[in-house]
């Protein structure tokens, strides 16, 4: 399909972490945007960051993202549509609790492209590495865009409830992102556009969505502030405690340039910063603010395993993205808490 470097994009879950830097970098770049929201009570501080832009924004309630036609009359009128709102936490005990919504909002939303999205390009929907990654394996790995992650589907279906709490999360991803590329497999000859899919690590960054208090801060974003600058890890858990990252506004370039690159289409995208442990994070903060609690002073970074590893080489080929470092990323993290009041 072409590529979309202009016109209007809906943008599904737009009060989201990820998704109030992709409305940003949208607008900035000179798209209209449409973005749903789950309750008319988000849409004041969206208003407030985004008023600026004036009739080239707006935002509207869809309260349920799992109702059948609930995108219907929100896809008439765009051009693409950057699909991002999915739960990202560990909650739930029954493993249909983040499969249901996660699979039938991806599922609803297409949908309503196929019927009614007449002008649709391109549709981008947010995934995760939880949906290619397999963990606990006997050597370290290196992951692309061809690897599934099989491991946590099993596990749902074989232990149900009694799954654990990581694998019930990974299923809901893996099962979405499988059902939209089965979606467009099966209604190929009807549908005028095509799909990318957005697969980040741990997100972060800085915080622009509406968010009262630290506690209240989105899984990822919440795991560094409590962690880092609160000291809430043991030197066990510094240490040995990891995964990849990415920089918000990365994981947003990736979603518009996924539009604007008509290479993109039909593709699958890692998009990955590095790997860390949790001390590793500590020490680069540290530099930055020596009152930072020290953490595990004993920590060798040459001795650190990571056992699963990203490769993005394909968003940086195709997208031409430019990855933030950790250090410039680790900067801005410190200074939105310390403008906010939280550190």
């Amino acid at each position: 399909m072409p590529a979309v470097t202009s016109g209007k994009v809906l943008v599904s879950g737009a009060n989201g972490f990820v998704a109030t830097w992709v409305v940003k970098h949208l607008l900035e770049q000179g798209y209209s945007v449409r973005g749903t929201v789950r309750s008319q009570s988000k849409i004041p501080h969206l208003q407030k960051i985004f008023g600026s832009h004036g009739d080239k924004v707006e935002f509207v309630v869809v309260d349920d993202i799992t109702r059948p036609g609930a995108f219907d009359e929100y896809v008439k009128d765009v051009d693409a549509i950057e699909h991002t709102a999915s739960p990202f936490h560990m909650n739930f005990e029954d493993p249909n609790d983040y499969i249901h919504p996660a699979v039938q909002g991806t599922t609803n939303i297409l949908e309503s492209a196929l019927k009614h999205g007449k002008n649709i390009k391109r549709v981008v929907v947010t995934s995760s590495v939880a949906a290619i990654q397999t963990v606990g394996l006997p050597e370290p790995r290196i992951f692309t865009e061809n690897d599934w992650n099989e491991q946590s589907t099993n596990e749902v279906e074989t232990k149900g409830k009694a799954a654990e709490p990581v694998h019930k999360y990974c299923a809901s991803k893996t099962l979405a992102e499988r059902a939209a590329w089965a979606f467009v497999e099966r209604n190929k000859s009807q549908i005028g556009w095509d799909l990318v899919t957005i697969n980040p690590p741990y997100v972060f960054g800085p915080v622009i969505h509406e968010v009262a208090e630290p506690s209240a801060l989105n899984t990822s974003v919440a795991l560094w502030y409590t962690n880092i600058l609160k000291g809430a890890a043991d030197n066990e858990t510094l240490a040995n405690f990891g995964g990849s990252w990415v920089d918000v506004r990365d994981v947003a370039d990736a979603h518009v340039l996924s539009l604007q690159k008509e290479a993109a289409g039909g593709s699958r995208f890692l998009t990955n910063g590095g790997s860390f442990k949790l001390q590793d994070l500590v020490n680069v903060a540290r530099k930055l603010d020596p009152s930072v609690p020290a953490g595990n002073t004993d920590y060798k970074p040459e001795n650190a395993v990571h056992p699963v590893v990203f490769d993005a080489s394909k968003s940086k080929e195709v997208l031409g993205i430019k990855y933030h470092t950790i250090e410039e990323t680790t900067k801005d993290m410190l200074d939105d808490f310390k403008a906010k009041g939280w550190w």
